[in-house]
């Protein structure tokens, strides 16, 4: 499993909203700066001074008070409906999709996420040295992904695991849905044993 693939089954699609958290908080950083610059008098002593607003801005708004009323509504909504659709957009639930293994018409054949995920969770808690597992299928329909995390126990050998995953129950979830890549993440956690009472 290469890094490429890994990277398409872990990613929910988060780059929108990266980019754009990087570019606000970029543009507030910057302002902070330059404000602080100013202030501290790094442009001259007299523009340190100065009120916030430009004087000569503040008459040009009071001449041209509607326009720039219009404007400062238009943009206010704008920045709300954006803001309000990136934050239904951050929460909502990640599609979780069935696949088509026979889009025949009369004769369909859909897998649903849950049984894929359930089947693939049941051949990888098979393995040796695996305690339990969690199968999520993730993606769309034209190209799903996996995502396992798998709990080991104590002292497992992880080479063992990994090719057993790779070998047997990945080979298996490809051949068996008819694809000839299933994009996979796996994370691998040490299963805590139950304590010991001392008496």
């Amino acid at each position: 499993m290469s890094k490429t693939i890994a990277a398409k089954a872990l990613s929910r699609s988060y780059t929108g909203e990266r980019t754009l958290t990087f570019l606000v908080g970029l543009l507030v950083f910057l302002g902070g700066a330059l404000a602080l610059v100013v202030g501290l008098g790094g442009l001259g002593e007299f523009r340190g001074r100065r009120p916030l607003l430009d004087p000569m801005a503040v008459d040009w708004l009071g001449a041209h008070a509607t326009p720039a009323r219009v404007t400062a509504i238009v943009l206010g909504v704008l920045l709300f409906v954006l803001g309000l659709r990136w934050a239904l957009r951050s929460l909502r639930p990640e599609p979780r999709p069935d696949l088509d293994l026979d889009r025949t018409e009369g004769a369909e054949l859909v897998v649903t996420a849950s049984a894929v995920a359930g089947a693939v969770q049941a051949d990888a808690e098979r393995l040796d040295g695996v305690s339990r597992a969690r199968v999520r299928a993730v993606g769309s329909r034209t190209a799903p992904a996996l995502r396992i995390t798998l709990w080991l126990h104590e002292g497992t050998d992880l080479k063992g695991v990994w090719s057993g995953l790779d070998e047997r129950v990945l080979t298996r979830a490809r051949k068996s849905l008819g694809l000839e890549t299933l994009p996979t993440a796996v994370r691998l956690e040490l299963d805590t044993s139950p304590a010991k009472r001392v008496r």
